[in-house]
């Protein structure tokens, strides 16, 4: 473990343990992290905190994205620890862009509800648009997510305009009729 203090190498041990215990539950979804994922993932944990000059006491956020996220149908076990790095990253990332303003299950539910619906498993749309747009609006003041826990704010800040069931259903009778 090298230059690792006392606090470092139990926190990691800590994570360690509670990826392992995570592992029972994300089998059901067909993922599961194996001892050279869960040292990746500490790694990386490590770099990213020094990189966002964040503190953490314990596990971290990393074992609430694992339980958050481990239902998606947007990852695989092929992609399962490349994506949980990537979602640890922009994690911390946001939590810095949005000045501590925001609770650590408000974005992570910000971030899932995403996920799932307007960036459809697509990593980098959920960091440079979805986060981005929501992290400007939080700077500049907005606090309506904290009545929603987070649920449902993207579409207040989103610029693209999206196609619904019924105004894909209205385009296509329009181009039948014509």
């Amino acid at each position: 473990m090298g230059e690792m203090n006392w606090m470092e190498v139990m926190a990691s041990e800590a994570l360690a343990g509670q990826i392992l215990d995570a592992n029972r539950y994300t089998r059901q979804y067909g993922l599961e992290l194996h001892k050279e994922d869960t040292e990746l993932l500490m790694k990386e944990r490590t770099d990213v905190l020094k990189k966002e000059r964040r503190v953490e006491f314990g596990p971290g956020i990393l074992p609430r994205i694992i339980y958050t996220f481990c239902d998606s149908d947007y990852i695989s076990q092929e992609d399962y620890c490349d994506t949980l790095v990537r979602l640890q990253e922009i994690f911390y990332l946001y939590k810095n862009e949005m000045m501590d303003e925001i609770t650590d299950d408000e974005l992570l539910e910000f971030m899932k509800e995403q996920f799932e619906g307007v960036c459809f498993g697509d990593l980098d749309y959920l960091e440079r648009t979805c986060l981005d747009l929501f992290a400007q609006a939080i700077r500049a003041g907005y606090r309506g997510y904290a009545k929603s826990a987070g649920k449902g704010e993207f579409g207040k800040f989103d610029i693209a305009k999206r196609w619904d069931r019924e105004l894909y259903l209205e385009a296509l009778r329009d181009l039948c009729w014509r």
